[in-house]
Formats: C-alpha cells, sequence, structure tokens
C-alpha cells in the first residue's frame, strides 16, 4: 500500500467507531427529553397529589361537622324537650346540643387518634370551650369577615401536620338568648352549675366563637408520597425499557447498515477489493445502498475506460 493511501486511511478514523458518536447524540437528546419531561411531570404529580391528599383530608373534616351539626339538631330537637322538667330542679348538660356533640365525636377520637371537635368560645359558659390562641386568630376571621361561613387551614400538632375546618358560631334565635343574656335572666341551675361570671352578655347574631374540627394529614401525605415515588419509578422504568428498545432499533436499522456502507465506501475509495452493496430494504438505508452500488459501478466503468484509452 502506498504512503499516499496509508495517509488517506490514516486521515479517515471516523469510519472505525461512527455508531458511538451517534448513539451518544441520540442518548443525550433522548435523556434531555426525559429530564425535562420527569421535572415537569414530578412538580405537576406533586402538587396534584398534594391537593388531592388536602381535599381527602378536608372532606373528611366536612364529615365531622356535619355529625356534630347533626348531634346539635337531634338535641335540640329531641333530647332537650324530654329533659325540660328536670332542667327546672337541677343542669343536665346532655340537654346542651354542644356538649352532646363534643361527648360524640370524643368518643369517636378514641378510635381515630388525633380526631378532634370543640365548639371554641370566646366566652363559654363551660370552661372547657375557651378558645385557645389559634382559635381565637380563627375565631377573628369571622368576626372581621361577617360573610364568611368557612375557614380552612392547616397547623401542626404533636402527633404531625392536621388540617382544620371552622365554621362561626352565630345566635339567629332570640329564644337561645334566655340563658346567655345575663345570670339574672338564665335559668338558676345552669348559673349553679358554671356560676354567674361565664357564658353571658351574648347578643343576637355576633360571632361568639367557631366550631372547629381537625383531621390529622399525616396519612394521606403519606398515601400521597408513596403514590409520587411509585409514578416516578413507573416513569423511569418506562423510560429505560423505552430508550434500550429504541437504541436497538437504531443499531439495526440504521447505524450497523450505514456502518457497512461507510466501510465498504471506505475500501472502495482507497482502490481496495471490496464485496458489492447489498440492498436489503426498500427504506431510505436501501435506497442510500442501491445509489452506492450505482456510484461504484459508474466508478468502475469511468477507471475502465480511461485505463482502455491509456
Amino acid at each position: 500500500m502506498s504512503r499516499i493511501d496509508t495517509a488517506a486511511r490514516r486521515a479517515l478514523p471516523w469510519y472505525r467507531l461512527p455508531h458511538l458518536s451517534l448513539l451518544a447524540k441520540f442518548n443525550a437528546i433522548f435523556l434531555a427529553v426525559f429530564l425535562v419531561g420527569l421535572a415537569l411531570t414530578a412538580v405537576l404529580a406533586r402538587q396534584w397529589l398534594q391537593t388531592s391528599a388536602q381535599e381527602q383530608v378536608a372532606d373528611r373534616a366536612r364529615l365531622l361537622m356535619h355529625s356534630a351539626s347533626a348531634v346539635n339538631q337531634y338535641t335540640a330537637d329531641h333530647i332537650r324537650p324530654l329533659l325540660e322538667n328536670q332542667l327546672r330542679e337541677r343542669f343536665v348538660p346532655e340537654a346542651v346540643p354542644a356538649f352532646s356533640a363534643h361527648e360524640v365525636l370524643a368518643t369517636l377520637s378514641q378510635a381515630y387518634e388525633d380526631y378532634g371537635y370543640k365548639a371554641a368560645m370566646l366566652n363559654p359558659t363551660n370552661p372547657r370551650n375557651r378558645a385557645v390562641s389559634w382559635e381565637e386568630d380563627v375565631i377573628s376571621q369571622f368576626t372581621r369577615r361577617p360573610a364568611l361561613t368557612e375557614f380552612v387551614g392547616r397547623r401542626e400538632t404533636p402527633g404531625g401536620e392536621a388540617l382544620y375546618i371552622a365554621r362561626p358560631i352565630r345566635i339567629t334565635n332570640a329564644a337561645c338568648l334566655g340563658c346567655h343574656a345575663s345570670p339574672q335572666t338564665a335559668p338558676a341551675t345552669l348559673v349553679a352549675r358554671y356560676g354567674p361570671s361565664n357564658g353571658f352578655g351574648w347578643r343576637l347574631n355576633e360571632t361568639l366563637g367557631a366550631e372547629v374540627v381537625t383531621v390529622p394529614m399525616a396519612l394521606p401525605l403519606k398515601q400521597a408520597s408513596q403514590t409520587f415515588w411509585l409514578v416516578m419509578g413507573a416513569l423511569t422504568a418506562t423510560f429505560l425499557v423505552m430508550g434500550a428498545a429504541l437504541n436497538l432499533m437504531l443499531w439495526s436499522l440504521v447505524i450497523r447498515p450505514v456502518t457497512g456502507l461507510a466501510r465498504i465506501a471506505d475500501r472502495v475509495s482507497l482502490g481496495e477489493e471490496a464485496p458489492a452493496f447489498e440492498v436489503r430494504s426498500g427504506d431510505e438505508i436501501g435506497v442510500l445502498a442501491a445509489s452506492f452500488g450505482r456510484m461504484r459501478r459508474s466508478l468502475d466503468q469511468a477507471m475502465a475506460m480511461l485505463e482502455s484509452g491509456a
């Protein structure tokens, strides 16, 4: 082989492993597209799952709130009239709707830890209903915004993050003021039980407190996190399978036949003996192989004509 041929071969090293460069470019683009898509999916999926978890907890809280309201209504309509005669002689807490609701939901919270209900009052008759600092903040929301009928928030508890739903407590029935307008007009048994200092001075349509239902978010958030990682894992596994399949297809349908054509064309360009181009398909690679074959035959004919003329 001449020095010119040797130099030409050294000047064309790219044909030896062209598939690595092509595969690297393909995989780099494919990986970039996947990472961008995965990042967007992660943001949207996490937001959707977090929102879904909060809605799930809010639905549970509203169910408890409706349960408390049902107990309140049942106590006012059915239990209190039955105890009317006893209330003249001694005070019966079970006749108070808020007391009954608290007791029923307290029993429920024994089975569902960290679930809670409270009729938080600024000036309660029963001291256990006195609002704490964060509940006072919630009540102030209803005081400043009379049209507000529900307030949803989240707070930290010893058991973790919890969601709470609050609804205002307002006296809309003037008959209810008979027990809370003043100690002088209140039933004597009520004053004897709780004293004359608390639970009086209430006014019609005034925001007196808030019913607050608290539901833990630990379990729904944990389930949302597990679902998030399951989705991310499934997407990653799908990417790996698709990447392997596409790499195999690219190698089989494009890189291997093009590499063969490049090697044969290189040998022909250097004047070496080389096998004929094989046309195995009718796609673009097959068209390219056929074009190389025609070019090679044309080159052979031209060389033969030059040699015969010489």
